[in-house]
């Protein structure tokens, strides 16, 4: 017969456990598990078996554990996690890549009646067609102003109804119906709602950015920092070469508007005392690739020489 263990020794068994997995574990997956089964929690934990592992508990206890171990190790970088244990949520420790474990729990979401009293959160629509219900069901759909007719013995549905707007509470009435109509318009599991990595806390969104996404991103931020230096005249690594080049185009504004002169100012002086330069650059470029684009001309070859008749052994005339 199994010993049972009193309050104080599980308290000190989870915490030994929880010590355990800070020591192994960098990642962490903040997860809400409303309205999650136990029968569906073992699912998710079977899922992810091998390199994650999903640990539930009061989040007093777990607060008290994390506190314990930073004054013990020294170790504050899994503070973050405390001000974020609000509600019913569960850790998930892994040691796999953050958005594969995300996607993996995803899997595990399972459809819920809608029971009374619960926050819909989604709209629910039903959708028109025969609902196999024999006519003296009409009541519930009169109740709910949904259009009905009888057709062959049996309710159908005329439109589609929403039913239930996302937020609101679900009535008795509607509640019935659904179940009635053997809907079950909920889906619920583990939903992460922030990911911790070696001390930095981010939404789960992030896992969903893309290297062009990040490359982009990182694109803006430079333009933004570059227009910044630029309009403040401050130099920094972005707008250097932007300063460069203005600094360039003003003194050779200066050079063209004076007496002095640097090789490429005297070419750019040259075109101004002769804009026709211009137009004639043009056509030579555009005479030289048309002469290499133009293919050459296949010499003829002569046509053979017509062979006489005296050649071919014959004659018109009989000598």
């Amino acid at each position: 017969m199994a010993i049972k263990r009193t309050k104080a020794e599980k308290k000190q068994a989870y915490d030994r456990k929880l010590c355990s997995l800070l020591d192994e574990y960098t990642k962490v997956l903040i997860a809400l598990a409303d309205n999650v089964g136990s029968k569906q929690l073992q699912d998710i934990r079977r899922g992810l078996r091998g390199d994650s592992v999903v640990l539930m508990g009061k989040n007093t206890l777990i607060r008290r554990c994390i506190k314990a171990y930073a004054d013990k190790t020294g170790n504050h970088t899994f503070d973050p996690l405390m001000d974020l244990l609000v509600g019913n949520v569960g850790l998930i420790f892994t040691k796999g890549d953050l958005k594969e474990v995300r996607e993996e729990v995803a899997k595990y979401k399972v459809g819920a009646p809608a029971r009374v009293g619960l926050v819909a959160p989604v709209d629910v629509v039903v959708p028109p067609g025969n609902t196999g219900l024999d006519p003296s069901q009409t009541s519930f759909f009169q109740v709910l102003n949904i259009p009905t007719k009888i057709n062959k013995g049996t309710v159908e549905i005329i439109t589609p109804v929403e039913l239930i707007k996302k937020g609101d509470k679900v009535g008795s009435s509607e509640s019935a119906l659904l179940a009635k109509l053997g809907i079950r318009p909920f889906s619920y599991g583990l939903q992460i709602t922030n990911v911790y990595e070696d001390g930095s806390v981010f939404s789960p969104e992030v896992l969903d950015l893309t290297e062009e996404d990040l490359v982009e991103k990182f694109a803006t931020g430079v333009s933004m920092v570059a227009s910044l230096s630029l309009a403040l005249s401050y130099p920094t690594l972005a707008a250097v070469p932007h300063m460069f080049n203005n600094g360039y185009k003003n003194v050779l504004a200066v050079a063209v508007e004076t007496d002095y002169s640097y090789p490429h100012a005297d070419e750019i002086k040259e075109y101004l005392k002769d804009p026709s330069k211009f137009a004639i650059a043009a056509p030579v470029a555009a005479a030289d690739s048309g002469a290499a684009a133009a293919p050459k001309e296949e010499e003829k070859a002569p046509e053979p020489a017509e062979e006489s008749d005296e050649e071919l052994g014959f004659s018109l005339f009989d000598e």
